[in-house]
């Protein structure tokens, strides 16, 4: 799915205007019946108060529209105009005509008005600013926002939460809704998914409200939205007359002195999502805990003990993974070093090896083409140094990759990775999730992937979607405190046979099994 900015919203709008001969009002109209058509499918005509914010553009506009549906439907409402400008849109002026015929008189709140008292069961439609604010409200609105808060109500946001930038961090925190429910229409929004504005947000859902599908289709955009949908098409069957080397030779190196658990849940993981043959390399120290640990791996080992020092081997796989609990021990870092200057198979750097990237910048220019490296937070800083906020985080990543011509994998809640111009958002995973190991686990999943002929950008999106489907669907049986990094490995089968299964209100009924 698209995430397309604000700019982009609009000239969608006018597009669709244009394209098929109506008007904005009908546009708006459409909206305004989509928002009610989802209330009241859930509400069924309960009788509770509903409070509507509304703006005076055309995010109001959208909830005074609203409001008029409610209350041909019975609904007990009560109707606000936050009257923070002289300047009206054409559309609020047209619905709040068609609200005052119907006898609907609005209340007007400004600076001096006391606010509307608001009670913990009622229900508040935030329609107070939409996709088009850039600036921080008045104070007096930010007292409004706070009264809303304080209220303890359920807030249902109209397209976006009030206050909340498209493509900006707020400067003042307090002078954003914090929503228990956003109706986004055609589309979320990229705020939607950054760790800096999550706290706005609890649940979201699309809303389609009929924007033209040619402009929708055509219409580039900067970030994406990653699901099964987009998933599914990378998905390669196995065929019934192949091999174990059909299926590719994955290469895990790392390990230290009481580090080899890292590599033992990256090989596992590489087994688990497909991989023919795997091969982990390591310190001597590991050799015989993997050996029995894991007996579908062959095991490699370095000439030193307990660190890498000497990363010699004779066999050409098809995908590397390294940097798991290698350590950053002077003899490591040379090795790490050699191993560069020479290596030729398609590369994921993780953990350790990332932090040895960081302090040997000039190793990056040895890295081949279409590497993939996969940093948590801290790991990404020291790659790229630090950032104002996520909106500059994400713009320092993208320049990095396309510097060192990789593709950069950003680990976290909703897991964001740099493909080219393109930033991806990851829509699996959950909080269990953030437990030592995970980021191993995934590590190996996608060099599994890379080794089974996936393009580096297909095993990262597909890898990152499938760990998180894994780790969602073993979540429903530990937890999340109890959610551990094994587990999500267990449940990699189910996130395959996932792609596969038709939710339950899409499944029909055949004749023989009514």
């Amino acid at each position: 799915m698209k995430l397309f900015t604000a700019e982009q919203i609009y000239s969608a709008d006018k597009f669709t205007i244009e394209k098929q001969g109506i008007s904005s009002d009908e546009l708006m109209e459409r909206a305004a019946i989509q928002i009610f058509n989802w209330m009241h499918l859930r509400m069924q005509g309960a009788p509770v108060k509903i409070h509507l914010f509304c703006g005076i553009g055309n995010n109001g506009g959208d909830g005074i529209a609203l409001a008029r549906h409610l209350q041909e439907h019975g609904y007990n409402i009560g109707v606000y105009v936050v009257n923070y400008s002289d300047k009206r849109s054409k559309d609020f002026l047209l619905n709040m005509n068609r609200l005052k015929e119907r006898k609907i008189w609005p209340e007007f709140l400004d600076s001096d008005c006391n606010f509307p008292e608001i009670g913990q069961d009622d229900i508040i439609v935030d329609a107070i600013f939409g996709i088009g604010i850039n600036r921080t409200p008045s104070d007096w609105v930010i007292k409004l926002i706070a009264h809303l808060h304080a209220s303890k109500a359920f807030i249902l946001s109209v397209d976006i939460p009030s206050g909340l930038f498209t493509d900006s961090i707020p400067e003042n925190r307090e002078a954003v809704v914090k929503s228990n429910y956003v109706l986004s229409f055609q589309t979320p929004k990229l705020v939607f998914f950054l760790p800096d504005t999550s706290a706005y947000i609890e649940q979201w859902e699309v809303l389609d409200i009929g924007l033209d599908a040619e402009f929708l289709m055509t219409t580039e955009t900067e970030y994406n939205l990653i699901g099964k949908n987009e998933v599914l098409p990378f998905y390669r069957p196995r065929q019934k007359f192949s091999h174990k080397g059909t299926y590719g030779h994955s290469l895990i190196i790392g390990g230290s002195y009481g580090k080899i658990g890292a590599v033992q849940l990256a090989t596992k993981a590489a087994l688990k999502i497909g991989s023919g043959l795997v091969t982990a390399f390591v310190p001597v120290c590991g050799y015989h805990s993997l050996q029995t640990a894991l007996p579908e791996i062959m095991v490699l080992t370095d000439e030193a003990e307990e660190s890498l020092s000497n990363l010699a081997y004779k066999i050409e796989p098809d995908a590397i993974g390294i940097g798991m609990g290698a350590g950053t021990e002077k003899e490591t870092v040379n090795a790490f070093k050699s191993f560069l200057k020479s290596n030729k198979s398609p590369l994921v750097i993780d953990a350790d090896g990332l932090n040895i990237l960081s302090t040997n910048k000039e190793l990056l220019e040895l890295l081949p083409a279409n590497s993939i490296l996969t940093p948590h937070p801290r790991e990404l800083e020291r790659l790229i140094g630090k950032w104002k906020d996520d909106f500059d985080k994400l713009k320092k990543a993208k320049l990095f990759a396309q510097k060192i011509k990789c593709i950069l994998i950003i680990k976290g809640a909703n897991t964001v990775t740099i493909s080219g111009q393109k930033g991806y958002i990851n829509t699996t995973g959950n909080p269990g999730m953030a437990t030592a190991g995970s980021g191993d686990v995934l590590a190996g999943i996608i060099t599994g992937l890379l080794a089974q002929g996936y393009t580096a950008s297909e095993a990262s999106l597909f890898g990152v979607y499938l760990h998180g489907r894994a780790g969602d669907i073993a979540v429903e049986n530990t937890g999340y405190q109890a959610l551990i990094a094994s587990d999500i490995i267990e449940n990699v089968g189910k996130a395959y046979m996932d792609l596969f299964k038709v939710p339950e209100n899409e499944q029909t009924t055949t004749e023989d099994e009514k």
